[in-house]
């Protein structure tokens, strides 16, 4: 029999003393999350909540899928006037345009690169409609989640000297790819929300937009680079051999649909550096250890430094494409497959409040791991 408390039975959770658990299918008639080891006494509203969701909506762009969704939150339990109650915190978002009609052909034909036959190999049994649970509409719960997570480690990292920011964007689709120069900075949310495709980079921008429409126009798709910094990050985060802070987080990442890699900090090409020239020199800065460069990435022995955290991760195309597909069906005959349906052309457009959601959650996960371990207990 399972240990109950092992990952292994619950294998749609997320987090060790913060822990999430998401729930719904793609056309079912909600999805969410339930939070657990919220502290309590945060105040939090459905409003602040939503912000985030409306960033992850479908239907807010002509390059996004225009499934019409209003995503609105419902807080079920955990909260009582205005604060959580340190319970498990409830959060809801009901579905109000699903069309499932328009996946009938799928119940019987397999998806090409999608996780129809992997779904169907595993359970015997699934959801054919919009993919079911290996839909996008999954993240949902994650970014309500990560949304109660930020807020946390902006109060949390407020009272230890700063504010903890996390801010991703798109950096690259297919081949355009903004200024490296570019990639080094820290862009505003303003910035990053400027464009329809979230690029802080106006010219790359406008070139991004006008590909992801060329490639819809032909009913194909196209991926791209999401990059992630966060700063305010305390030095002590992480753990030393296998829940090294750079280890979760490339999980978490690659718990995301659509994502085939991740890098941290020089990343595949440090490769190319000899030691002398990746190594991070130490000096001291305000009496405080800092590294003039950032080759690390923020995170060394797998535990945050003080410095900026920054990855990038690396989406595919989207499977699901209008044009006709070889594929098989259910019975094993060979069959044709075009799809139906609203999808997205490109994913990285959404799905960059989505890295920003699973950053928070392991970095707040870590944070409280980080003080029950090292500030509870004194001898």
């Amino acid at each position: 029999m399972a240990d109950p408390n092992s990952s292994l039975a619950m294998p749609n959770s997320f987090g060790k003393l913060f822990t999430i658990t998401t729930w719904g299918e793609s056309h079912g008639p909600a999805v969410g999350v339930a939070i657990d080891g919220c502290p309590p006494g945060l105040q939090i509203t459905a409003e602040e909540i939503q912000a985030e969701l409306d960033r992850r909506r479908p239907g807010q762009s002509d390059i996004v899928t225009p499934r019409k969704e209003d995503d609105r939150v419902e807080i079920l339990s955990g909260v009582f006037e205005g604060r959580t109650t340190g319970l498990p915190l409830a959060l809801l978002v009901r579905s109000t345009d699903a069309r499932p009609g328009a996946y009938d052909e799928m119940r019987e034909k397999f998806r090409p690169s999608h996780a129809d036959y992997t779904y169907q190999a595993k359970f015997g049994h699934r959801d054919h409609r919009g993919g079911g649970r290996s839909s996008a509409r999954e993240t949902i719960g994650r970014v309500a989640a990560g949304a109660v997570a930020k807020k946390i480690l902006h109060l949390a990292g407020a009272a230890a000297g700063g504010p903890v920011e996390i801010r991703a964007f798109v950096s690259q689709v297919r081949d355009i790819a903004a200024p490296a120069a570019e990639l080094e900075k820290f862009p505003t949310l303003a910035e990053v929300e400027a464009s329809s495709v979230r690029c802080p980079h106006p010219a790359t921008a406008a070139q991004m937009i006008e590909l992801i429409k060329a490639v819809r126009a032909e009913g194909d798709s196209v991926g791209g680079v999401i990059t992630c910094r966060a700063r305010g990050v305390p030095p002590g985060l992480g753990e030393p051999v296998f829940d090294r802070l750079e280890a979760d987080l490339a999980k978490a990442m690659l718990s995301l649909p659509a994502t085939k890699g991740f890098e941290i900090g020089s990343g595949f090409a440090g490769t190319l550096l000899k030691g002398s020239q990746h190594n991070d020199a130490f000096v001291m800065r305000a009496g405080q250890v800092h590294t003039p460069t950032n080759r690390s990435g923020g995170v060394q022995g797998g535990i945050s430094n003080g410095e900026e955290i920054f990855f990038r991760v690396a989406f595919k195309p989207t499977a699901t494409i209008l044009q006709p597909q070889k594929t098989v069906d259910v019975h094993g005959a060979e069959t044709e497959l075009a799809a139906r349906g609203r999808h997205d052309p490109c994913v990285l457009p959404r799905a960059v409040v989505i890295v920003e959601a699973m950053t928070a959650l392991v970095l707040l996960d870590h944070w409280m791991r980080h003080a029950a371990q090292n500030r509870t207990f004194k001898f």
